[in-house]
This record gives structure tokens, C-alpha cells and sequence, in this order.
């Protein structure tokens, strides 16, 4: 019965996807179907942090004190924070570097190893996320 109420915000995440890849499909502009899926993870966020019932489900522990639990809670939230702006910083710089790097490319072809390096850059970004978010994540450990 606890999983339930985890499952139900991953659950809205994977159906707002699936909604927005249809809708760009159709016709929709990729820009406002970005803008769609950044509202539905501000609402599965506030849903997330403002219901009692999905944090407690998330604790499985009951000897946890209350200030542990909350400065755990702060952790987890620092640590999604990071890799998730990382990888959405990492998304942008791929998605501006990759196209230009496959022109460059076209044109000629030792610029290959070169436009290679921008895109290895853009994502990086998103590997550093990933590691701070470890490194959080290890010190409540």
C-alpha cells in the first residue's frame, strides 16, 4: 500500500511524457510541449513535497528521529535538484552541439574529432550532477 502513493507521481511523470510525444507528433510545437512537461513536474513536485502521505511512505524506518528525517529528506530533495538541473543543463548543451557538430562534420570531415569534444563538454555537465548528487547521497548514508 505504500508503494502505491510512490507510484502515482512516476506514474504521472511517464504519462505526461507519452502526452507530450504525441502531441509534438501531431503537430504541436516542441517548445510548448518542453513548457507542458516542465508544468507537470513543478505540479508532481509540489504534490510531492506539500503531501504528508507520499513523504511518510517514502520512510520505511520508525526509529528515525524527527530532525534526521527531515535533514535526510533535504539531502534527497539537494541530490534530485542537482542532477536534475545537470541533466536538463546537459540536454540543452547536446541538443545545440550535436546538430552543429553533425554540419560541421558534413562539410568536412576532420572537423569530426573537434565537434566531437562540444558534445562530450555538454555532457559532462550532467556527469558532475550525477556525482555531486553521489556524494550527497553518500554522507547520509
Amino acid at each position: 500500500m505504500d508503494y502505491l502513493f510512490l507510484a502515482i507521481p512516476v506514474a504521472f511523470c511517464v504519462i505526461s511524457v507519452i502526452l507530450a510525444n504525441r502531441a509534438v507528433e501531431k503537430g504541436c510545437r516542441r517548445k510548448k510541449a518542453v513548457y507542458m512537461q516542465l508544468a507537470s513536474f513543478a505540479a508532481v513536485f509540489m504534490a510531492c513535497f506539500l503531501c504528508p502521505m507520499i513523504a511518510s511512505a517514502a520512510e520505511a524506518e520508525e526509529a528515525v528521529t524527527a530532525a534526521a528525517s527531515s535533514g535526510n529528506g533535504l539531502a534527497f530533495i539537494g541530490a534530485a535538484i542537482a542532477t536534475g538541473l545537470s541533466c536538463i543543463g546537459g540536454g540543452i548543451a547536446v541538443g545545440y552541439a550535436a546538430p552543429a557538430a553533425i554540419g560541421a562534420t558534413s562539410e568536412d570531415s576532420k572537423n569530426f574529432g573537434k565537434s566531437l569534444i562540444f558534445v562530450a563538454l555538454g555532457e559532462g555537465v550532467a556527469l558532475y550532477g550525477m556525482l555531486v548528487s553521489i556524494l550527497i547521497l553518500s554522507k547520509i548514508g
